[in-house]
This record gives structure tokens, C-alpha cells and sequence, in this order.
């Protein structure tokens, strides 16, 4: 659990200091002006964090949301400023109402595409009907709490202590002003792992339906939840979970593949692995993406390792399945984390989901000790008719 925020106020006071260094970072060598807003903001508010932890714990997480949060967002979505992903999102939403299709037809450059999955067109129809109100940024951080909230429920804590302090941090604090449309995936990977943890396949399944929907890097949580759930409560349990899982994937995407089947594959599956027309801009120096670009067939050893990497993980999930929620949230996060670094494209932003996710193991993934009852025998009642003797 994340410690209190009265508690150990010089270890808040680095962490403050640590996250405005990273925050400063952004407006002195990025050249993404979303990014770059961000980066003062949040700067400005981790400083003041820092100053005021000693004396107002609360108040330092207040000001720290305000700078990393509540300013940046604002001004980026009255503004209409953000990452392209935005963009995106919103014109799958009003071509989602508008044709009932979701992807344009031969996309001629790289904001023509659309490399999501159907669900994630959803959080772009608000935009359509309220705009700026709608900013799919507000929407997807709305999913995001709503899936945090469930997790911490199943978990046993109704008012999650962390949270403030989790939003605060740079890991959410940055997508959540500038993009988005990761949080909605990492927060029903954590709904869906808590759900499997507490042995609920059928709420297991939809939580990870809604994250295929969106996103085709949701799969490896299938199998890291089917495994806790088997572990915990059977395999019989866990089949259902993913034949549940299964099926509403299959309802939320096959509309959309049987419309568009060949838009689909190029704009869902190719662009993204860098192998369509259009060079995805997905290419953060990583190892696969070094390797797909230096080295003569380095795709295919990229996509090799990609594979190698998952059966890995798979074997380790056959021979040591984890049996809690936080184990499982750890065994995703380095699935994901191996997934994105051997990755023939990538971006240094995705591993804020691993990052994420083993934050939420260490605070309310873990199951709360069960207490020790201990029957005294002079409390005990003497039946009727016996001396006790």
C-alpha cells in the first residue's frame, strides 16, 4: 500500500522533486508542443508539491494535481490541442455516426489511420454530439476511474487512498492531459485481474472483452487472468471466463471486420507493426525497433523475439501460475513490458502500462489479511444437562 500521506514526508519530498525533474524534462528536449505544456505545468506543481509536503501532505497532493492535471488538461482541451491520437479518436466516433464505418477508406497518410479496434471509437462519439465537452481525453479518464474504482472494491477498499496520489504521478498525470486512450485499457486490465483475484469469471470476462475491444496489446491479460482464475477457482472457472470474453469480444469487433475487413487489417494489425504504406510514427529507439532498422531481416528477428518473449511468459504462467491479483498484475506487466521493448515498432510511452500496473499491484491488488480467530473455552456455553466435567 502506498504510505499514508502524513508519513515519511522527506521519501514525498524526492519523489516530488524526482517527478518534476521528469516533468522538466519534456519542455527542454521534446518537441511535441503538447508534451512541452504539460511539462511546465506539471513542473510548477511537483515543485510546489515538494515545498509544501512537510506541512500539508493533502495540500501537496492538491497542488501537484493541479499542475500535472487539472491546468494542462484544461488549457490542451480548450485549446484543441493534443497528441494525434485525439484527433483520431474523435473522427472514428463521427464517421461511426455519420457512415456507421470506422476507418477511412485507403488512408493516403499516417492521420488517415486509425490503428484501434472498434470499442475505441466510442469514446470518440461524445466529441460528435457535445463537442470540446466531449474531448475524448475526459471520456477515456472517466472509463479509466470508473475500472480503478471497480478493482479497488473487489479488493476491499471502498476509498482508495492512493488514488489522488496515483493520478498526481507522472504515469497518469502526462496521457491523461495529452492523449488518453491507453488509460481506458490499463484500468480494465486492472478491473479484470481484480475481478479474477476474487474468483468472478463472467465480470473477468466482460472487463477483458471491453479491453480487446479497444486494443489488440489487451490479449496477453487474457491469459495471465484465465491462469489467476484457474489457480484460485479451476480451470472450469476460467474457461468460462474466456469463452465469456470471447464472445463479447466478438460482438463489440466483428461488426466492424465484416464492414471493413481489408481497412482492418492494414490500419489495426500492419500499420502499427510498421509493415503498411505509411511508416508508423511509433518508432521510439527501442531494441526491436533498432533491430527491424539496422539489421538486414530485422523484422522478422524483431517478430521472432516478439514471439519468443510471449512463450515465455505463457510457460512461466504453465509452470508458476500466479494466485493472487498483485502476482498476476506483475506477470502482465513484464509480458507487456518484454512485448514493447522487442517490438519491431514502439514507443516509450506504452511502457507506462507495465509502470502502471505494478503500482496497482503494490497497493490495492493485495488481499487483505485474513484475521485470526481464536475460540477461548471459558466463553463457551455448558450444554443443558452436562456438568462440564
Amino acid at each position: 500500500m502506498i504510505p499514508s500521506l502524513a508519513g515519511r514526508p522527506g521519501a514525498r519530498t524526492v519523489l516530488w522533486l524526482l517527478a518534476a525533474a521528469w516533468a522538466l524534462a519534456f519542455p527542454l528536449f521534446s518537441t511535441l508542443g503538447p508534451h512541452r505544456t504539460w511539462g511546465w505545468c506539471a513542473a510548477a506543481g511537483y515543485l510546489a508539491a515538494a515545498a509544501l509536503t512537510a506541512r500539508s501532505p493533502r495540500g501537496a497532493v492538491a497542488a501537484a494535481l493541479t499542475g500535472a492535471v487539472a491546468v494542462p488538461l484544461a488549457w490542451l482541451v480548450l485549446t484543441g490541442r493534443g497528441q494525434s491520437e485525439v484527433t483520431v479518436v474523435a473522427r472514428s466516433g463521427r464517421l461511426l455516426l455519420d457512415t456507421g464505418r470506422l476507418y477511412v477508406e485507403d488512408p493516403a497518410g499516417v492521420d488517415a489511420y486509425t490503428p484501434y479496434l472498434p470499442g475505441m471509437a466510442l469514446f470518440g462519439i461524445p466529441q460528435a454530439l457535445l463537442g470540446r465537452a466531449g474531448d475524448p481525453r475526459i471520456w477515456c479518464a472517466a472509463a479509466f476511474f470508473a475500472a480503478l474504482w471497480g478493482a479497488a472494491r473487489l479488493s476491499g477498499a471502498s476509498r482508495p487512498a492512493w488514488l489522488p496520489v496515483l493520478t498526481a504521478s507522472p504515469v497518469v498525470a502526462l496521457p491523461l492531459a495529452v492523449s488518453g486512450i491507453d488509460l481506458p485499457l490499463a484500468g480494465l486490465c486492472c478491473l479484470a485481474l481484480a475481478a479474477a483475484g476474487a474468483g468472478r469469471p463472467v465480470l473477468t470476462g466482460a472487463a477483458l472483452a471491453a479491453a480487446c475491444a479497444l486494443k489488440w496489446t489487451a490479449l496477453p491479460a487474457v491469459a495471465v487472468a484465465a491462469a489467476l482464475l484457474a489457480a484460485r477457482a479451476g480451470r472450469r472457472t476460467a474457461v468460462r471466463a474466456v469463452l465469456a470474453a470471447a464472445a463479447c469480444t466478438a460482438l463489440l469487433v466483428l461488426p466492424g471486420a465484416l464492414l471493413q475487413p481489408g481497412e482492418m487489417w492494414r490500419q489495426v494489425f500492419l500499420f502499427p507493426t510498421g509493415r503498411a504504406d505509411v511508416p508508423t510514427p511509433a518508432s521510439s529507439p527501442l531494441p526491436g525497433r533498432l533491430l527491424a532498422d539496422l539489421v538486414p531481416g530485422g523484422w522478422a528477428l524483431a517478430a521472432a523475439l516478439l514471439l519468443l518473449a510471449g512463450l515465455a511468459v505463457a510457460a512461466s504462467l504453465a509452470v508458476r501460475p500466479p494466485r493472487t491479483a498483485a502476482e498476476a498484475a506483475d506477470r502482465l506487466a513484464l509480458g507487456l513490458a518484454l512485448a514493447f521493448l522487442v517490438a519491431p515498432a514502439g514507443r516509450f510511452g506504452y511502457l507506462a502500462l507495465p509502470v502502471l500496473l505494478v503500482v496497482w499491484a503494490r497497493t490495492t491488488a493485495r488481499p487483505a489479511r485474513t484475521p485470526r480467530i481464536v475460540a477461548r473455552s471459558r466463553h463457551l456455553p455448558v450444554p443443558s444437562g452436562r456438568t462440564g466435567r
